[in-house]
């Protein structure tokens, strides 16, 4: 099999749409594995009832965040966001932003939704869908101000490095929505991952590490410790956190 033909194997956004045009079919990388699970009712009633405030739809025109939230702030977006905790936590800690979470699980999302409900978290936004068509379709250049990605599958078998998600091509990407200044947060608990997050953004152009030449910051306090980190660190297990900076 040739590399033109890989199904999972990463390609630029021009490559892809060349391919197409020439009438090729070609499976591009996608932020996530398709694990659907059934929603809970509460879940259900979560998402019948805040849905239609707190969803946003994947579309081919960049949204106006100010419209969105109805005001202008920073705006924090999450890749991944899981069953939602920590993202409803922090944005229920800092009010003064703006926050998008993007999830495929419904189950996630409806546990999301119901947690933003019991917590009355307002400054909140949620995608069901693919992370990376809404970063390319959906989502501004130069208009966030932190993009977060949390414990993203490792893919810890050799043969399936090239589905992970922190790839140079997404990198560039995650870079062009960032406004300069903007902050790419990472964590992981894996190592192994972490070296090669740490490879990809540091050969990366227009990006400064934070944590200068450690490599990796603290945990920062505005990241929550969840259940899974918990179990985690009383086992003696690791978590690496990386914070780059757009310069340019």
């Amino acid at each position: 099999m040739t590399d033109s033909s890989k199904p999972n194997t990463v390609r630029s956004h021009n490559a892809l749409e060349d391919a197409q045009a020439e009438g090729k079919y070609i499976r591009p990388v996608r932020s996530f594995v398709r694990r659907e699970g059934r929603l809970t009712k509460g879940q259900a009633a979560a998402l019948e009832r805040q849905w239609p405030r707190l969803g946003l739809h994947h579309s081919t025109s960049s949204i106006a965040l100010e419209q969105v939230f109805g005001r202008a702030a920073d705006t924090v977006l999450e890749i991944g966001f899981g069953m939602g905790h920590s993202l409803v936590t922090m944005a229920a800690a800092a009010p003064d932003k703006n926050f998008i979470g993007i999830e495929v699980h419904g189950p996630g999302i409806g546990a999301c939704l119901l947690e933003a409900e019991q917590q009355q978290v307002t400054n909140l936004r949620l995608y069901q869908h693919d992370a990376v068509e809404v970063l390319r379709d959906s989502i501004a250049p130069n208009c966030l101000a932190t993009v977060q990605i949390f414990f993203p599958d490792p893919w810890h078998k050799k043969r399936h490095h090239k589905r992970r998600l922190i790839q140079p091509e997404f990198v560039e990407l995650l870079r062009s929505r960032l406004k300069v200044g903007g902050i790419l947060h990472l964590a992981t608990d894996w190592q192994p991952y972490a070296e090669h997050m740490l490879e990809v953004l540091s050969a990366a152009p227009n990006w400064r590490n934070l944590a200068g030449e450690q490599g990796y910051v603290p945990r920062p306090e505005e990241r929550p410790l969840t259940k899974f980190e918990k179990r985690g660190e009383r086992l003696g297990h690791g978590v690496w956190d990386l914070k780059f900076e757009r310069t340019a």
